[in-house]
């Protein structure tokens, strides 16, 4: 069987626990990559982003930084702060520092369990100073945490569970306690890997129908152009099409004049395009043109449904523009254009903005559009330079979609900028959705 590629990143401390858990497991192979500083973390991640199947980090931290940076396709879990090893650290500073709870700061633990801990101890006052944080936060957030609250009075200890926070505040003269990860919860974490890896094989085994319409006339000349210099390229393409499925281990039919339908698998066109972020490899079809070919890929768990989000996908893709590939998830989720620097990924009909396209013009599609381009820049706020480079259409009309947006009162003016002193000053729109 092939063994699962687990990537373990963290603090040294803390990879040491986790390769001594990981290593008892005949499923994984692993690579071990320790940092100090925030600022490492995607330098060395980047480094090894092709030689994992899976990633496991060693807390919240530089997970939600790999999470941000966003240039991580595989699967990715982090080993949550669990209660054993936070009652081993209160044990101590009770015994060995007699420091009372209530003078006691906290980071990374979720308000409710560390109550739960709190109360399961028995112990009187509740956690008074927590610093919890949802995905990414600088260390150095952290430690001015801890470190303000200690210079005023307020607390006679932090415990964190960050090495270099606990390095840091020792080096303030403010006494720290590191809550490291339990084997329990590697062991917990390692019996979830190994879950999703099976649904993950589970779905590299369905159906995956990439829809595939050639423009013949962009091979054509004036001086060439007849029915017999046609017939002759849609032979040469079939031809080429032949090669490029049996590279991918598929079936292909004919769907129409200049259309066809390759019938394959979702795990052996998800590692063709790099997790759907690339174009298929056309080189061996030796087209002319870029724009030659416009293509959709859906997968589904039949052939029928995964035919019919390819065809879908194909829809979008010409929507885009001639040349584009598009795909439609099994969960009718769209990604694409693959290969472009635009890439989104957005729902095809999602309930929460059936409302607003009732209210407005503009279509689901395009909303949902919106939607994932805000939540992959990461604000609310946006220009129709942006917008048209990002959905791949006229300035113009992006201008008509905000300006829509605006007359609903679903997005407003808050500012103008001017990149070329003597261009026409771009208004910068809020989006309400």
């Amino acid at each position: 069987m092939k063994k699962i590629r687990l990537g373990l990143f963290g603090a040294e401390d803390s990879i040491e626990i986790m390769e001594s858990v990981v290593s008892r497991y005949a499923e994984f192979s692993y690579i071990s990559i320790s940092y100090w500083r925030d600022e490492e973390i995607v330098e060395k991640l980047t480094k090894q982003t092709n030689d994992v199947d899976m990633w496991l980090f060693s807390g919240q931290i530089p997970y939600g930084f790999a999470k941000k940076w966003a240039g991580i396709t595989q699967p990715m879990f982090y080993v949550p702060s669990s209660g054993s090893s936070l009652y081993k650290t209160l044990l101590h500073i009770t015994y060995n520092q007699k420091i009372p709870f209530d003078q006691l700061s906290f980071d990374t633990f979720h308000p409710t369990e560390l109550e739960r801990v709190f109360q399961e101890s028995e112990i009187a006052p509740k956690p008074l100073y927590l610093k919890h944080y949802e995905e990414e936060i600088h260390t150095d957030e952290v430690v001015n945490y801890h470190h303000e609250l200690w210079i005023t009075g307020k607390t006679l200890a932090a415990v964190t569970c960050l090495k270099n926070a606990q390095h840091e505040l020792n080096k303030l003269g403010v006494p720290a306690f590191r809550v490291l990860p339990t084997q329990a919860a590697i062991v917990s974490t390692l019996a979830l890997i190994l879950q999703t890896h099976e649904t993950m094989h589970f779905k590299d085994t369905q159906i995956a129908v990439q829809m595939i319409e050639f423009d013949t006339f962009s091979s054509l000349t004036k001086e060439n152009f007849s029915t017999d210099e046609i017939y002759k390229i849609e032979i040469k393409m079939t031809e080429k099409l032949l090669e490029y499925t049996k590279k991918i281990s598929g079936s292909l039919k004919s769907a129409g004049p200049g259309r066809f339908a390759i019938f394959t698998t979702h795990g052996i066109l998800r590692e063709m395009t790099k997790e759907f972020t690339v174009v298929p490899d056309f080189a061996i079809l030796q087209l002319a043109g870029h724009d030659a070919v416009t293509c959709g890929i859906g997968i589904g768990q039949t052939v029928y449904e995964a035919e019919i989000n390819a065809g879908t996908a194909l829809l979008h893709a010409k929507e885009f523009h001639k040349g584009s590939s598009m795909v439609v998830l099994d969960d009718k989720t769209i990604v694409g254009p693959l290969g472009q620097p635009e890439q989104i990924t957005y729902g095809y009909a999602p309930e929460h903005l059936q409302s607003l396209s009732e209210q407005t013009s503009l279509s689901i599609a395009t909303l949902s559009k919106l939607e994932s381009i805000l939540r992959k820049i990461g604000k609310i706020e946006i220009n129709a330079h942006d917008l048209a480079q990002h959905m791949s259409i006229m300035p113009r009309s992006a201008r008509r979609i905000l300006t829509e947006l605006e007359s609903k009162g679903l997005a407003q003016v808050v500012g103008e900028e001017n990149p070329h002193p003597r261009g026409r000053p771009r208004k910068i729109y809020q989006i309400k959705l």
